[in-house]
């Protein structure tokens, strides 16, 4: 993420434009070892865009099959393809499927159990 204060300076938008998911070549993910809980979870991922401030972020991220831990961003997200169960702190159960929109709130403390491998585009707001 970008720290610097780009506001004393316009940054023109980027020119609009439209990719296939499922095809996006996506780039390896650090996963930290203390969140795998089981199994050997792949991630990697692919932003295809960021605001000059760093505060907002879009883009494409995959997690193979395997169980972690995360603390969440304020983030909304539709899954593409696979399946994943995910356990929200003190909240419910989430089954994550193709076509299904999700929100999760900034420092939401989740477990992932990943049934399939999934691919999905995202929106996280800092």
């Amino acid at each position: 993420m970008s720290t610097s204060d780009h506001s004393a300076v316009p940054v023109p938008a980027p020119a609009s434009f439209a990719v296939t998911v499922a095809d996006v070549e996506l780039e390896p993910d650090d996963l930290d070892p203390a969140q795998i809980v089981s199994g050997d979870p792949v991630v990697t991922g692919k932003v295809l865009w960021e605001s000059a401030d760093g505060r907002q972020v879009r883009g494409i991220w995959q997690i193979t099959p395997g169980v972690v831990t995360d603390v969440e961003a304020n983030e909304l997200f539709v899954v593409v393809s696979g399946r994943a169960t995910v356990e929200v702190e003190g909240g419910g159960t989430l089954e994550l499927g193709p076509g299904s929109a999700c929100v999760l709130r900034e420092g939401d403390k989740t477990v992932w159990t990943v049934h399939e491998t999934l691919r999905k585009a995202y929106h996280i707001s800092y």
